[in-house]
């Protein structure tokens, strides 16, 4: 019997996400938790048990494989990559995975999370999902489609050529990171000997988005100290370094929120805060598509610290500032022809391809700026880091044809 892409690709999506990655910000190493060895060392298993050569992990997790040439032809070597880390945002642990077959359109209700629904009016791209099977949360953790959606297309993509000796494809090299969403995912990452010639990362959105840009982003961290007393006495000699971060905070422009942002335009966010009288800090993302809008970002948030400074003169204030990635777009558009592969497949799997800006990053961010360029394929989850994230298993099934045809157009 043929191989059934939708009913495999949804089988490996919902092992997979049953097994916490949550990653660590906290923590300096790699990988940032050491449950990332959890999946990891289930793909080895299966890696191995598919017959791939060169099945690999290193004590940093990266597990890396390789699928020989099927017919022994000089082409070029093509890598695909997904991540093995969920987000810090919401818990990844114990994930109930809930499944609507043929789903018609309607609102869809949590069982864990009575004040949670999935609704149409915010998910407009439901409407596209007539028919299809849905899988979302029980309301009490995130999804993990981003990015075990990604590792589930590559296992099935890997499982139809071992069923189809004979179907046409270049070597594939196979990389799963860890921590890319903590900006960390090609910290270690061995280009050399994962020996791709380019790559393709699976960690986008719905069909047909694709990707070959990406936001740049610095992270900046607010730092006030200010002086504690007991308030019963405090007049004149408590700085209370919490109203002055608010301050700061408030004074940031409402047009370059996320929530007030789309497309192209760049934003500051407040992503972390913690505070008492005596000290509080703020970790805000600067994110733009270019490195003079990161730099614009920095001036304002200096020129709100300065002003609010003017207020508070016996407070201490801080400004750190560290990149974290940058802009994938010039590196990609040295190589046309990857973008032409991944576009050609993606309309012959009938997706409809499109090039938008990911507001966001990937590892192909990292990769691309180390020599290896990098686009993004769509994988068919979204409402990503959230409780409200969900799948198309028919999307995500043709992602899984969408990386078939690139393998044929390749070889």
């Amino acid at each position: 019997m043929p191989l059934d892409l939708k009913q495999k690709a949804l089988e490996n999506f919902l092992r997979y996400v049953k097994i916490d990655t949550q990653a660590n910000p906290k923590s300096d190493e790699t990988p940032s938790s050491k449950k990332q060895f959890d999946l990891a060392n289930i793909l080895v298993k299966e890696l191995n048990a598919l017959g791939l050569s060169d099945v690999s992990i290193d004590d940093n997790c990266y597990v890396m494989a390789t699928l020989p040439t099927a017919t022994g032809k000089s082409s070029p070597a093509v890598g695909f990559i997904a991540h093995m880390d969920t987000a810090p945002d919401a818990s990844g642990a114990n994930v109930k995975p809930q499944i609507y077959e043929n789903y018609q359109g309607q609102d869809l209700d949590y069982p864990g999370d009575s004040s949670l629904k999935l609704t149409v009016a915010e998910n407009p791209e439901l409407k596209t999902c007539i028919g299809h099977t849905i899988v979302t949360t029980d309301g009490t953790t995130l999804l993990g489609a981003d990015d075990k959606a990604g590792i589930a297309a590559i296992m099935t993509m890997l499982e139809y050529f071992k069923e189809n000796p004979n179907a046409p494809h270049p070597t594939i090299k196979i990389c799963f990171t860890p921590d890319e969403e903590i900006g960390r995912g090609t910290k270690f990452f061995d280009i050399e000997k994962f020996g791709a010639d380019f790559a393709y990362t699976i960690d986008g959105s719905l069909p047909g988005e694709i990707n070959k840009e990406t936001f740049s982003a610095d992270s900046a961290t607010v730092t006030i100290k200010g002086k504690n007393i007991h308030p019963g006495s405090a007049k004149n000699i408590m700085v209370n370094s919490m109203r002055a971060l608010s301050e700061v905070i408030a004074k940031l422009p409402q047009n370059m929120a996320p929530e007030t942002t789309e497309g192209y335009e760049p934003f500051i966010h407040p992503h972390e805060l913690s505070g008492t009288v005596e000290e509080s800090s703020c970790l805000m993302l600067f994110r733009g598509f270019d490195d003079e809008t990161l730099v614009k970002e920095k001036e304002i948030l200096e020129g709100i610290i300065t002003e609010v400074k003017a207020r508070y003169p016996n407070a201490e204030f801080e400004l750190k500032v560290e990149p974290s990635y940058r802009n994938m777009k010039e590196g990609c558009l040295k190589v046309p022809q990857v973008l032409d592969i991944l576009e050609e497949a993606a309309k012959e799997a009938g997706a409809n391809p499109y090039w938008a800006p990911i507001r966001g990053g990937t590892d192909g961010s990292g990769l691309t700026a180390k020599g290896l360029p990098c686009p993004n394929i769509y994988h068919g989850g979204s409402n990503f880091h959230s409780r409200t994230e969900w799948l198309s298993a028919d999307f995500l099934a043709m992602t899984v044809q969408t990386l078939i045809n690139m393998a044929k157009l390749i070889n």
